[in-house]
């Protein structure tokens, strides 16, 4: 057995929904009654008292409607679960709930806390992306969070500023072609199709509603398929088939420090080794996991070669492929069970459904060392290091 660190960060415990693609089998559950049901399946999985836990930390973003207020406390509360647990929602765009893990960790390492619940949840169908600049527009208040902003605007002009035009410039930049692209889409979805009828998965997903499984992979996609699709700008490479699925789930794992695990004779899954936060150009704004990972591997001492797994969200095919050009891992072992393209990507959860995820085909291989990097909208990156512990 590993020697538990009292002054550090373990994860032990994880759970997740199925990822719901858009109007399927999860669409129609609030928001707070999702990640409800994913907590309480990580207080039972992890073996920790709920009474114990300090915080709830969970990612969501159009925090708007059913997801309006602290979604964290609300699904605490709608889980049934004690009620002087207080709890705080996050949005670091897509990286919230990875981001999550992360103030997780900082506070059991600081040792001003012991048991603290990171994750995320996103019903995309339910609330579309972007709803709440939709609202304001409708307020009067402008279109977007950008153009009306003088010092905005007068560091960056007019430029466009929207995640799907920074995946066309890194295309560009690191020319990547449309046909690389698709076969790179097509390789996530044969991962993750091979994945789900291996039930590599089971045993992470929490059922709701009857949903065990993912509904996001498409296995009648084809080359010829995707070859059809029209690009998502006028002469652009990128096309629907490119990006990542707009979906609904919940995730979340239960962060404890090192003291509190030896104390409450709990087994920890993995170690939170090395965390870093970068910011990057917020209009090509998907490059920051290629410098979050240079931080990380140069903070952890570690070299790429080390990594034994990776998981890296596939926002874009673009951002999977220039982040690979620029760090040189290998591509077996990166997303080994499918990305966002196949899987889906419900935003504010993607996070801890990949950590979820990663962690489990750790233990299954007897990895070593697990790699975790997430582009984020405003151009920001998470990267997160885990040791797997046993």
């Amino acid at each position: 057995m590993t020697t538990i660190d009292p002054r550090a960060a373990y994860v032990v415990g994880t759970a997740r929904s199925a990822v719901g693609k858009r109007g399927g089998g999860l669409a129609g559950i609030h928001s707070a009654d999702l990640a409800a049901q994913v907590l309480t399946a990580l207080v039972e999985r992890s073996g920790v008292d709920p009474e114990l836990v300090d915080d709830v930390i969970l990612g969501c973003l159009d925090n708007i409607g059913p997801q309006n207020g602290c979604i964290a406390r609300t699904a605490w509360l709608a889980a049934g679960l004690p009620t002087h647990v207080p709890g705080v929602t996050i949005d670091r765009q897509c990286g919230s709930s990875q981001q999550a893990v992360h103030f997780a960790a900082q506070a059991v390492m600081s040792g001003t806390a012991d048991f603290v619940v990171a994750g995320g949840v996103q019903n995309m169908s339910m609330i579309p992306m972007g709803t709440a600049t939709l609202v304001g527009r409708e307020m009067g208040l402008g279109d977007d969070p950008f153009s009306g902003s003088a010092g905005w605007k007068a560091r960056y002009g007019d430029q466009p500023v929207s995640q799907f035009h920074g995946a066309e410039l890194i295309a560009e930049k690191w020319s990547i072609s449309r046909e690389e692209m698709e076969q790179s889409a097509l390789e996530s979805h044969r991962r993750a199709a091979a994945a789900i009828d291996a039930g590599l998965f089971v045993d992470e997903i929490v059922e709701i509603a009857g949903i065990t499984v993912d509904e996001g992979p498409r296995r009648g996609s084809t080359a010829e398929k995707m070859a059809s699709l029209s690009p998502l700008s006028e002469g652009g490479r990128l096309t629907a088939a490119l990006a990542s699925q707009i979906s609904d789930g919940a995730s979340a794992v239960m962060v404890a420090s090192g003291a509190a695990v030896e104390r409450h004779g709990l087994t920890p899954l993995a170690k939170v080794h090395t965390m870093s936060i970068v910011g990057s150009d917020p209009i090509y704004m998907l490059t920051g996991p290629i410098d979050a990972t240079h931080k990380a591997l140069q903070r952890s001492g570690l070299a790429v070669e080390d990594i034994d797994l990776f998981e890296v969200n596939e926002a874009f095919a673009s951002v999977l492929l220039a982040w690979q050009r620029e760090i040189g891992a290998d591509l077996s072992k990166v997303n080994v069970n499918g990305g966002a393209m196949a899987l889906g990507h419900p935003i504010g959860a993607s996070g801890t459904r990949l950590m979820t995820s990663m962690i489990a085909e750790m233990q299954r291989t007897g990895s070593r060392f697990g790699l975790q990097t997430m582009c984020e909208g405003g151009g920001q990156a998470n990267a997160t290091i885990l040791e797997l512990v046993g």
